[in-house]
């Protein structure tokens, strides 16, 4: 999945510094027509069936639409896009969709349900990293304009997944002409994917720009769909897409002109925020720092002490590891991020209570025993080190009696041991598949990350029962107080421990319309326009 791939990338980035330095010493742009998006490039392919990556994410947005968005950086409410309507029955396992019939892709073609279909069964038979995304959906044509989607388990988050760049339809006809298929041998049938990764591809996607050039090193240009069939018109002649270090786009979005910076660290920009040539927003990130104590006696008889567990709730200083990460970052009042729907307020954060904790520890007989907390030593999100995370969090639980030791290794032996279930205690984080609380329910006993923790089924009842309520309401309102209490009882009784959203750094020129951060896409290029 997206967040631990991404992971691995970010771990080998400083392989490419050099070369993107080297490359953003000639490749400044600063013509008034063009929009410049400076962006640590993860990208392998702009085939949206087969891209799972961050810089992949804001290309294909731009190439393929989707039938659901979103409006700015909000996430709690996925809107239509190719969608006229749309209902959900059975349960939350059948939705049925029915298409606008003006929408065309940049070639002419009409696009029909015939496409979507493709395009879905093609997502899931080539197997790639995204294909997660509609595992176990089938999908059928209703006629010109009807899709229905069925799965045999209720699907509410489906919605947020059309949202997807990976989702992105493509011109059936068009792609078919070049190798492209989607059938269940797919995986190695496919040969679409060179030919979607040049310009000729031009009339495989209906979004409001076209491929023009496409590197996975330096830079991928984009140019206006001069037929595009939405309401509004691309706002630039020419996007370009560049792979630059930090240190660069530092210099880079300081003396340009409609130019975007996604990867500063919160130092960098907060050194920006006088200046009134760009606009600087400091806002937490959808990452979200948490430790979990594994429940499994058998892994730990420490650990799996409710007592124990509560101690370490209310041990831990939320203010001071906040200050690991600088302006902007929020402390976590649950799991689910606080741009999503069913997130929790600030105000129901769990509170420091130093009596309330030692009582517990007390309480629980454990206090002596050492316990070894486990983190990924080499990895560091949004400018947050979990090594330093894992001091501040050693720090803070020794500080009221605990005995705690720690134990740092590379990211691959630590996903390794997490994965295994046995881990007794540990610093993880969660970023989402998709912006859409259900992506949260694996939290829940018996389902993965409970697993993981040592939760198993019939562990809790109670949350149990909420998460399947929470797995079949479609309701907008009902989802939220679902999924706030879900998290309510999981800070309560849960072997989890919400710690830190941290800052999400992005900065772009004054002279810029609609420039905002947005999760799923970094920066939506097709609602950007000049002042």
């Amino acid at each position: 999945m997206r967040r631990w791939k991404w992971l691995a990338l970010v771990a080998a980035a400083g392989i490419l510094a050099s070369a993107a330095a080297a490359f953003g010493a000639t490749a400044h742009h600063t013509a008034g027509a063009t929009l410049v998006v400076d962006n640590s490039f993860t990208i392998k392919t702009s085939d949206p069936q087969r891209a799972f990556d961050p810089t992949a994410s804001i290309i294909d947005r731009a190439l393929y639409d989707t039938l659901f968005t979103y409006k700015g950086g909000d996430l709690a409410n996925p809107i239509p896009l190719l969608v006229s309507s749309w209902k959900a029955t059975n349960g939350a396992k059948t939705f049925t969709f029915q298409l606008k019939k003006n929408v065309h892709f940049a070639n002419g073609t009409p696009l029909t349900s015939k496409d979507v279909v493709f395009s879905f069964n093609r997502l899931v038979n080539i197997k790639g990293n995204p294909a997660f995304l509609l595992a176990g959906v089938k999908v059928k044509a209703a006629g010109k304009y009807g899709v229905v989607m069925t799965s045999a388990t209720p699907d509410t988050e489906l919605p947020a997944i059309l949202a997807n760049p990976s989702t992105g339809i493509v011109n059936s006809a068009l792609v078919k002409a070049h190798g492209g298929t989607s059938a269940a041998n797919a995986s190695t049938a496919d040969k679409a994917e060179t030919w979607l990764n040049t310009p000729a591809s031009a009339g495989a996607g209906s979004g409001p720009y076209v491929l023009k050039s496409f590197s996975t090193t330096s830079q991928v240009v984009l140019a206006p769909n001069a037929k595009y069939w939405g309401p509004k018109k691309p706002g630039f002649s020419t996007v370009v897409v560049r792979n630059m270090i930090a240190t660069t786009q530092l210099i880079n979005v300081q003396r340009g002109t409609h130019e975007i910076a996604i990867d500063l660290a919160a130092d960098q920009a907060t050194g920006l925020q006088g200046n009134s040539k760009l606009h600087v927003s400091l806002q937490p990130s959808t990452w979200v720092f948490w430790l979990f104590a594994n429940n499994d006696p058998k892994v730990s008889s420490v650990t799996s002490n409710e007592q124990w567990q509560q101690a370490v709730r209310y041990a831990l200083d939320y203010k001071s590891i906040l200050s690991v990460a600088g302006p902007g970052a929020i402390q976590a009042p649950g799991l689910i991020p606080s741009m999503f729907l069913g997130s929790l307020p600030q105000k129901d954060a769990v509170k420091q209570d130093v009596a309330k904790a030692k009582a517990a520890l007390a309480a629980s007989g454990q206090g002596s025993q050492q316990v070894t907390l486990q983190y990924p030593s080499d990895l560091t999100i949004n400018g947050v080190p979990f090594t330093t995370m894992a001091e501040k969090v050693q720090a803070n639980l020794q500080a009221e009696g605990f005995n705690i030791q720690l134990s740092g290794s590379p990211t691959s032996n630590w996903l390794t041991a997490y994965r295994s279930g046995q881990m007794a205690f540990g610093l993880s984080l969660w970023g989402p598949d998709y912006p859409d609380p259900a992506d949260y329910l694996t939290f829940a006993p018996g389902q993965l990350v409970g697993l993981r923790a040592g939760w198993a089924k019939g562990a809790d009842p109670a949350i149990e029962k909420l998460a399947a309520k929470a797995l079949v309401t479609t309701n907008a309102a009902q989802r939220k107080a679902i999924y706030q209490q879900f998290q309510h009882d999981l800070n309560e009784s849960g072997p989890y421990f919400p710690l830190m959203q941290p800052t999400q750094v992005f900065v772009s020129t004054s002279d810029l319309k609609n420039a905002v951060f947005n999760a799923e896409y970094d920066v939506d290029v097709t609602q950007v326009s000049p002042k």
